[in-house]
């Protein structure tokens, strides 16, 4: 296998092919759910090995995906913080030491791949750390002001230096750099970092180009429809996320949405995925918690980003019950304990795996929003591929409701969670407790 230094010289003397591409999306993703590692927070060594030790326990829960947040290195100039930021990367082509060395990620991915899932790793196109050997070595590879000084993509972001892609010669290194993971490493794809700062059609040349390597699965983090023709199989649902934080506040209603699903169909293709959470990386460290945002109502968004049609995503932690906002910048290791959210997520999980009706993209069933009583705080809708189907019925309020619901389905459904059997005719009304939901298995 090729080593590390072969690959730099390889990168400079190869060229971006011309394909006539359609773009597919693995079908082994097409009932799995995402869950983000931020490895540094993991264990106390926030280590690879160590990392290795929670498979098990990660197989169990059920998850299909892991996204890493980026395991290379991390700049030292205008560094913030004492470990810096995770997107500060000073080399494309080598491991963050504090992790462990490229051989120990390489087995890492091994194990995951031998318990059946599949592996992910963030990759920040857009800038670089201001110590990266492509400052000295390929100036030309950057944003630059007026004077010819090179620039920051955004103000704060002190710590990070804007690439142009404009030129030619950066998009050849950073598929090139991309293809190197997937040879070198045998990963499954690619999270992109804010995706939507790098022109689409870049990410447009990327795809063909890696899926001649191996199929890999793409996640952007952005929210745009075109993203999907060609570039990306999956991108974020920022619009979902923060309508559902104003309805857990109070400020909107359940019957917002009825537009925002009606919104997501018409400016979405059926094999779009679409990634749904109730926290990330970013939303825990800086704008709060689940917990904070939620309250409680964390567990009826939680069921509910898993039901709507998408991937959802855990974050680390979220199934031992992650109630603090891990720190960015320096070291804030994660308190593993037994807690609920763990049968939820496992629950939940598997029923995804198991019910057609949930699966991702083309694959899952169409959400048909129903009709009901105390539609301002009552949602209710029916997710159907033939012969599954599932009834999910949220009560967003504070007050216990009783709701009636039309047009139903009739027959004999099972509580996913308590197990009953429930006979429903096409008329049949629900009593729900406060921030109550009903998840149902037709039979």
């Amino acid at each position: 296998m090729a080593s590390v230094t072969n690959y730099r010289t390889f990168f400079k003397k190869t060229k971006i092919s011309n394909l006539v591409y359609t773009k597919i999306v693995p079908e082994w993703s097409k009932n799995l759910t995402i869950y983000e590692v931020n490895l540094r927070q993991y264990s106390l060594s926030g280590s690879f090995k160590d990392f290795e030790k929670h498979l098990p326990r990660l197989q169990e829960l059920g998850v299909g995906i892991l996204w890493f947040m980026p395991i290379q290195p991390i700049g030292v100039i205008n560094r913030k913080g004492t470990l810096g930021s995770y997107y500060s990367v000073n080399d494309y082509l080598s491991v963050n030491p504090e992790f462990g060395t490229i051989e120990d990620f390489k087995s890492m991915v091994k194990k995951i791949h031998e318990l059946g899932m599949y592996v992910i790793i963030d990759w920040v196109a857009n800038h670089t750390s201001w110590d990266n050997t492509l400052i000295t070595g390929h100036p030309e590879f950057f944003t630059k002001d007026s004077l010819g000084k090179i620039i920051s993509p955004v103000k704060d972001w002190t710590d990070v230096a804007d690439l142009n892609y404009d030129n030619k010669g950066l998009r050849r290194y950073m598929i090139d750099a991309m293809k190197f993971w997937l040879k070198e490493t045998d990963i499954d794809g690619f999270r992109c970092d804010v995706a939507g700062m790098v022109p689409t059609d870049f990410w447009e040349e990327v795809h063909p180009a890696l899926d001649s390597v191996k199929k890999v699965f793409m996640l952007a983090e952005c929210e745009d429809p075109k993203l999907h023709n060609i570039a990306f199989d999956m991108t974020y649902t920022w619009d979902f996320h923060n309508l559902i934080t104003n309805i857990a506040k109070g400020n909107k209603n359940a019957s917002s949405l009825v537009p925002l699903f009606k919104k997501e169909k018409n400016d979405y293709t059926k094999d779009a995925y679409r990634m749904y959470f109730t926290s990330n990386h970013d939303e825990n460290s800086w704008n709060g918690t689940a917990y904070e945002k939620f309250g409680k109502g964390v567990k009826t968004f939680t069921v509910l980003s898993f039901i709507v049609p998408g991937m959802p995503l855990i974050y680390s932690g979220q199934e031992a019950g992650l109630n603090k906002r891990l720190k960015f910048f320096d070291k804030d290791t994660i308190e593993w304990k037994k807690d609920d959210f763990f049968n939820l997520y496992e629950t939940l999980i598997a029923l995804k795996k198991r019910n057609k009706a949930l699966w991702n993209g083309a694959y899952g069933g169409d959400m048909k929003i129903l009709k009901c009583s105390a539609t301002d705080k009552v949602f209710a809708f029916t997710r159907i591929n033939n012969p599954d189907e599932i009834l999910a019925v949220f009560n967003f309020s504070d007050k216990s409701i009783k709701t009636t619901i039309n047009n139903l389905s009739v027959g004999t459904y099972k509580n996913v969670f308590t197990k009953q059997m429930l006979p429903l005719n096409k008329n049949t009304s629900f009593k729900l407790e406060p921030w109550g939901y009903l998840l149902l298995e037709k039979k």
